[in-house]
């Protein structure tokens, strides 16, 4: 409704209106749910970063705010807006890990329901973070690729001439439920959550360590607590933003987790095709993951043209692949050493 969207922060925008595709797609009737059954679990990187820069510009130019600013830019605000709209009262939870929120979201969401705290979570992640500071701050840490002559060239994840991520932004949010839950309405079930683990790095602020040690260990604790095994793999959705040390770790740490079933399984970044979301990035690229396993068809790394010898595993490069495919991981990475990977899988009456 314009009136409610006139008083949210564009980020908390796209997570209502995201959310909302994700219910009509999953047919669920919240009239029907106790409201304090069905819970919201949404990541956000940085949160209303536009709008901060705007109210910021506004404050020095005529030294007051708009009385919502406040209350429309504080990461918890989308979250909280889907409860708002949708009239959910059960858990709320906002989790604010740069790039791995999101990823995050799935595994929190996912526990809670386990835990019996849940029947129904919607579980997202959304970011609005193309604006000029947004860009500038990026841009001042060398984290931007700098190939603006090319830009459809410019997310190259794991090719050696790959120089930074292309910002993207937008947001996410899949409807999880208890098996029985989605049996018992009649859902139409695109997978299940086997498997969760986070990790972090505690190296340092923005560089991930190069040894991979965290992201591997997030991968073999989450195929753990899924009980599985490596070779159980047919897919990993990447992190893969296309910056040198992001794409160089990662690879290690599939080798880590992987062993030599590392050099086996397909691999692709979602990011080589839509930029990098930040804090949605882990929402929908599992959603990406769970059309993969739904419709056999495991998307390309595209713009893959010169190989790295640092990176040498397979990338699905340039072209889709059909191919069967059970089980999967997705990573999420973020500033901070922050790693979360999640385990979806086909699911099997």
């Amino acid at each position: 409704e314009r009136k409610s969207a006139s008083r949210m922060a564009r980020f908390s925008q796209m997570a209502v209106a995201a959310s909302g595709m994700a219910l009509a797609d999953s047919g669920i009737d919240l009239s029907k749910e106790d409201d304090f059954r069905v819970g919201v679990a949404m990541g956000t990187g940085i949160g209303a970063f536009d709008d901060m820069t705007e109210g910021a510009a506004a404050f020095i130019a005529k030294g007051r705010l708009n009385p919502l600013y406040a209350p429309t830019i504080i990461p918890n605000m989308a979250g909280a807006s889907v409860a708002m709209q949708f009239h959910i009262r059960g858990p709320n939870t906002t989790v604010t890990t740069a790039c791995a929120a999101s990823t995050q979201t799935l595994g929190d969401a996912t526990r809670m329901i386990q835990r019996g705290d849940a029947d129904v979570m919607l579980a997202g992640g959304t970011e609005a973070s193309l604006c000029e500071v947004g860009i500038a701050a990026f841009n001042a840490i060398r984290a931007l690729s700098t190939r603006n002559d090319a830009p459809e060239k410019a997310s190259r994840p794991f090719d050696r001439d790959r120089d930074g991520f292309v910002p993207g932004e937008g947001a996410g949010t899949l409807i999880l439920e208890s098996r029985e839950h989605a049996i018992n309405r009649g859902a139409r079930i695109y997978g299940e959550v086997l498997g969760y683990a986070t990790t972090n790095d505690a190296y340092h602020q923005v560089a991930p360590d190069a040894t991979g040690e965290a992201p591997a260990k997030a991968v073999v604790l989450a195929l753990q607590d899924a009980g599985l095994e490596a070779e159980d793999i047919d897919y990993v959705n990447a992190h893969g933003t296309s910056t040198q040390l992001n794409d160089a770790g990662e690879t290690k740490a599939l080798k880590l987790a992987l062993g030599a079933h590392a050099y086996k399984v397909a691999i692709s970044s979602t990011k080589s095709m839509i930029g990098h979301l930040l804090g949605a990035a882990g929402a929908v690229e599992a959603i990406a993951t769970l059309l993969t396993i739904n419709r056999g068809i495991i998307h390309p790394t595209i713009n893959y043209e010169n190989p790295d010898p640092d990176c040498d595993l397979d990338y699905v490069p340039n072209t889709a692949r059909r191919q069967d495919v059970r089980i999967a991981i997705s990573n999420g990475f973020g500033f901070g050493g922050h790693n979360a990977v999640v385990v979806l899988a086909k699911y099997e009456e």
